[in-house]
């Protein structure tokens, strides 16, 4: 249990750390995007000098850990997320995940491409309320082509139970 709170603590710190730093929601320029690689554009909105994504801030979630090839999203679910069976919409564990999964393989990509979900598979494990507190996507690569990429997520609590996974193909493709 000490281990669990120690790592609550530590991921509503991140949280409040991110808070601070986040630019508002917004659209990039394609030319933005083209003068970067994706992990560049990705490490640009955890240091706030790109905008973050209007549905993050929709289902307040946002990244919080960024490196080639794996990306972390954090969220706290709340009853504005419940379905009418009184617990978290799967849409809130899809968004999330999709977000996690589609990131990671960004993060692989050369600059001048980008890429657009294809398929996303997502295995509902366990529910999710507004007692659950804050859970973490983790979206981590499989494989990145030169037109395919795979990649595959959880959404864990701070004690490390997961309520979802998912894996996900990304079509790849130079930016016009």
């Amino acid at each position: 249990m000490r281990a669990q709170n120690d790592t609550l603590n530590q991921w509503l710190a991140r949280e409040a750390e991110m808070r601070a730093i986040l630019a508002e929601p917004g659209i990039a320029s394609l030319e933005q995007m083209k003068s970067m690689s994706g992990m560049a554009f990705l490490q640009g909105i955890l240091d706030g000098s790109m905008p973050v994504a209007h549905i993050g801030r929709t289902l307040d979630f946002f990244p919080v850990e960024g490196e080639p090839g794996r990306i972390v999203f954090q969220g706290t679910p709340g009853r504005e997320h419940y379905n009418p069976l009184g617990s978290v919409h799967g849409g809130y564990f899809c968004t999330l995940l999709d977000s996690a999964v589609g990131c990671a393989v960004q993060s692989m990509l050369p600059q001048g491409f980008g890429y657009t979900t294809l398929e996303i598979k997502v295995n509902l494990i366990r529910a999710m309320t507004d007692k659950t507190g804050p859970v973490r996507a983790e979206g981590k690569v499989i494989q990145v082509g030169k037109q395919v990429g795979t990649a595959e997520g959880r959404i864990v609590d701070a004690g490390g139970k997961v309520y979802a996974h998912a894996t996900t193909t990304c079509l790849i493709f130079a930016l016009p």
